[in-house]
This record gives structure tokens, C-alpha cells and sequence, in this order.
């Protein structure tokens, strides 16, 4: 299972519509800016049977500068965030359950 980049997203959309992936690319190039600009304003961008896109304060937390061993402060920050909808979540768990295969973890290499 590999990833798929923006040109392989363009390309598929571009095959199964019949548009030309120079309107796609432009279309695809401009909802992401738009989410980028929703988030600025720190907007929700809510896609119903999708997700949502939003904005969480993690809090500031120590940490390890790992050249030196030095703790630092991390300090507190706004962080991107997807919550995917009970609609791709059924349909998500609907494909592992027909035989599609999970991507091996380090987790999964470390229980073994």
C-alpha cells in the first residue's frame, strides 16, 4: 500500500470525470488553499460524510533537544486537526473487513 500524492489524486479524478487534470489540479490547488485560509482565521472546515478540519491548542510540554540532551520547553501551540465522520469511519472499517490489508507498524513489528 503506497501513498497517493496531489498528481496521483489530480490524474484519478481527471480519468474518472472526463475534465482535463489542468482544471483539476487548479480546483484541487485551491480547496486546499482554502482550507489553509479557513484554519488561519482559525475556522472549522466541516465536509459532511468526510470530516472535519479544525484547530487544537496542545499544550506546552517539556522535551529533549537530542544533539545535546538539554530539556526544553515546548511551548503552547495551535495544531491542524482531522476528525474523520462515522460515514468514512463505516466505510473505512467496511474495507478491512473485506480483506483489505492494514499497513504494518513499528508497533506491530515490536509485539512480533
Amino acid at each position: 500500500m503506497s501513498n497517493i500524492t496531489k498528481q496521483d489524486l489530480i490524474q484519478e479524478v481527471a480519468r474518472s470525470t472526463g475534465f482535463i487534470q489542468l482544471d483539476i489540479k487548479s480546483t484541487v490547488e485551491e480547496l486546499l488553499k482554502q482550507i489553509g485560509k479557513s484554519l488561519d482565521l482559525n475556522s472549522n472546515i466541516e465536509i459532511r460524510g468526510f470530516g472535519t478540519f479544525s484547530l487544537r491548542v496542545r499544550k506546552s510540554r517539556p522535551a529533549r533537544n537530542l544533539r545535546t540532551g538539554e530539556e526544553v520547553i515546548l511551548p503552547e501551540r495551535l495544531v491542524p486537526v482531522f476528525k474523520y465522520s462515522a460515514t468514512l469511519r463505516k466505510r473505512i472499517s467496511s474495507s478491512i473487513s473485506h480483506g483489505v490489508k492494514l499497513p504494518s507498524t513499528t508497533i506491530d513489528k515490536n509485539i512480533s
